[in-house]
């Protein structure tokens, strides 16, 4: 697990550190810098496979953009010299960059300035200042050194982590492959793509299989009676509609059985969004460590409490998995158990020089007297935690 993570001059985050969960949720104002945080993360994943461009970087779902806008720069401080990223697991591994590429003649790939790699024990990689003129600054070191390590090497195990890392954020069209996914993955792709695909597999080799998580996705959606997947897709869809290699069915329990079948075209959006949250969290080719920005998207709110209930189930349940995601629903907030230390709440704000400053939100002895009252949700929606937009 990624343990701690420390992030200079990135984007609005100036200087910040932060020690995660197995479930870390982030809340604060549009703007307040909580997707920085998922992408900061991203390019350090980019940085641990050894090369960071524009291509590495939205295959891990950074959003692309100019190295003037990757780099903080704000008007009551020094533009820094370089972009500094540390990833520390709970074995305590190490992986440590200083990142570069220039302001106004940004190259295709951006350069190691310095780059750490150590396990609990030893140092792997320790080249300093990458001025050697026999090394390539562009392509990072770390890489190349897993090989030479054990698999159950502290570093090498975080650094697979980190390579893994994605940022997800589905969308409706997507979800419902009526455009392609960009970014295509498997079990499911960064924006949705596949989750008919991802679904069918996860049936067949799991939930059939298991009849408790079969219970739990469909506790989350009161409606459907069955949720089957078919390659007999021409008789379901309008000619008009382009055809995928799978289709979901979903039965509608409430409707006549000679109508009573919809697929991923028409069926609610909340249901397929809890299919590719159930695919991230259950699935074994599922990252072990993975971002959704704004998680909350498409649910009623009281869906949404009971939909991160179980992720925090299922993630919990297995030691695999490590999840972040971003929400602006104060209803995400009750279906979060705070008295678990694996599950961690984060109040992202900007401080009076516009720096994203996080704060850990804990139950303190005064946070259970107001929480004995009031559900987290609301204790966000009086001001209780923070995070909550000046206007």
């Amino acid at each position: 697990m990624i343990s701690k993570l420390k992030i200079e001059g990135f984007k609005s985050l100036h200087s910040l550190k932060l020690e995660l969960g197995r479930i870390n949720c982030f809340i604060g104002a549009n703007g307040a810098g909580k997707s920085n945080i998922l992408e900061a993360l991203g390019v350090l994943s980019a940085a641990a496979s050894g090369t960071i461009d524009d291509e590495s970087l939205m295959r891990r779902g950074v959003r692309p953009g100019l190295p003037r806008l990757y780099k903080s720069s704000f008007s009551a401080s020094r533009t820094p010299a370089h972009i500094g990223l540390t990833a520390t697991s709970d074995r305590d591994a190490l992986y440590r960059v200083s990142l570069l590429n220039p302001l106004e003649k940004p190259e295709p790939f951006w350069s190691y300035k310095t780059e750490v790699l150590s396990d609990s024990m030893n140092e792997i990689v320790s080249s300093g200042v990458r001025n050697k003129v026999d090394l390539d600054a562009a392509a990072g070191l770390a890489a190349l050194k897993l090989i030479e390590l054990s698999r159950d090497n502290p570093a090498r195990m975080m650094m697979e982590k980190l390579q893994q890392f994605a940022i997800y954020a589905p969308n409706t069209p997507t979800l419902r492959s009526l455009i392609p996914d960009n970014q295509p993955r498997s079990p499911v792709g960064l924006s949705g793509g596949f989750v008919s695909e991802g679904f069918a597999e996860l049936k067949k080799t799991i939930l059939d299989k298991n009849e408790s998580l079969s219970n739990d996705i469909y506790d989350l959606i009161d409606w459907v009676s069955d949720i089957t997947t078919t390659s007999q897709t021409r008789s379901l869809l309008s000619a008009s509609v382009g055809k995928t290699t799978e289709s979901i069915k979903f039965t509608d329990r409430f409707m006549k059985t000679s109508r009573n079948e919809l697929t991923a075209y028409d069926a609610s959006e909340g249901v397929l969004y809890i299919l590719f949250c159930a695919l991230l969290c259950l699935s074994p080719k599922a990252p072990s460590c993975f971002a959704v920005d704004n998680i909350d998207m498409a649910l009623n709110p009281k869906l949404a409490s009971a939909l991160v209930k179980k992720i925090t189930k299922w993630i919990l349940a297995q030691e695999r998995q490590q999840i972040l995601f971003t929400s602006h629903n104060p209803a995400v907030l009750d279906g979060l158990d705070l008295n678990n230390p694996q599950i961690r709440l984060f109040a992202v704000d900007r401080n009076s020089d516009g720096h994203t400053v996080v704060q850990r939100i804990e139950l303190t002895e005064s946070m259970r007297k107001l929480h004995e009252q009031y559900p987290l949700s609301r204790l966000w929606l009086m001001g209780n935690l923070g995070a909550i937009p000046n206007v």
